[in-house]
């Protein structure tokens, strides 16, 4: 019961979005997820800094920001300024990773970087030591409610190993597909932190949902 579980905004209730931010802080989740989507690295649009800076006088919970965006660099300052405490910017999206990286430390935040799901772990080698945790997608980036990857346990696995082998506290955060079925077997192979969506807010009782995600 170690393991963290960040309920992700994207699948909330915009209409009733105070409803849900109170929810939050209620429950046992412990981080907040907030995809961050430009309609040019991913297919969709979702929310920008507006909707961080609302959270941050109500919110309860660390915000953990995805940004899945082209050169994401260029925003650190504004996610620092929403109180954000994870920043997670895309491997695919950033020429100058160690920069980056360096760069969301530099500006109070823990730093995070993101793999789609054709991006092998084995490209972190050289950067795994630089960041505090890596989030792999276990579906493709830019819709929720997708069909989970079943590669991704094996990734995940992966993963560990490469964080366990070289003595890192690296966290490992999984996104996309991800139930009391898929969670198990992320959490067995190694994961961290699970990022719920649909499973979450369209549950009958999302409260309990996330308690049980969290009993695992």
């Amino acid at each position: 019961m170690n393991h963290r579980i960040a309920p992700s905004l994207l699948s909330a209730d915009f209409m009733n979005l105070q409803r849900d931010i109170e929810m939050i802080n209620a429950s046992e989740a412990d981080w907040l997820h907030l995809d961050i989507m430009d309609g040019v690295f991913v297919p969709n649009i979702s929310f920008g800094f507006s909707v961080l800076n609302a959270l941050k006088g109500v919110l309860t919970k660390p915000m953990d920001v995805h940004l899945m965006i082209v050169e994401p660099q260029k925003f650190i300052r504004e996610v620092a300024e929403t109180g954000a405490y994870m920043m997670n910017v895309h491997y695919e999206a950033c020429l100058h990773l160690n920069r980056t990286i360096a760069a969301i430390k530099d500006a109070g935040m823990k730093a995070g970087v993101t793999l789609n799901p054709h991006t092998p772990v084995s490209l972190l080698e050289d950067i795994i030591h630089e960041v505090d945790m890596v989030l792999l997608m276990s579906v493709n980036p830019g819709y929720g409610a997708q069909k989970f990857i079943e590669h991704s346990v094996e990734k995940t696995r992966q993963l560990k190993r490469m964080i366990a082998g070289k003595g890192l506290p690296t966290l490992i955060e999984v996104d996309g597909g991800v139930n009391m079925e898929t969670a198990k077997r992320l959490l067995s192979a190694g994961a961290d932190v699970l990022v719920a969506g649909n499973f979450v807010f369209n549950s009958a009782d999302p409260i309990a949902t996330i308690q049980m995600l969290k009993a695992l």
